[in-house]
């Protein structure tokens, strides 16, 4: 599955684009103007995810992916 193809399916299920998705990382204190912040690992960002729209690991590490840079 494409990057992209990963984005597209989450936006799906939970009814979050990947902007809204960079801005709740902000809110949560986990990334600061869309990248994230020094030191948050994958773990939290799973867990957060697991938590909240209940992704599972790999759409969980498409959205970590984002928040460290990756556009495509």
């Amino acid at each position: 599955m494409s990057f992209q193809a990963y984005l597209d399916n989450i936006q799906t299920k939970t009814g979050k684009s990947p902007a809204d998705l960079k801005q709740l990382a902000n809110d949560k204190g986990f990334a600061e103007d869309g990248k994230l912040k020094a030191g948050v690992k994958a773990g939290q960002i799973i867990e957060w995810l697991k938590t909240d729209f209940d992704l599972g690991h790999g759409h969980s590490m498409a959205i970590y992916a984002l928040l460290k840079g990756k556009e495509s």
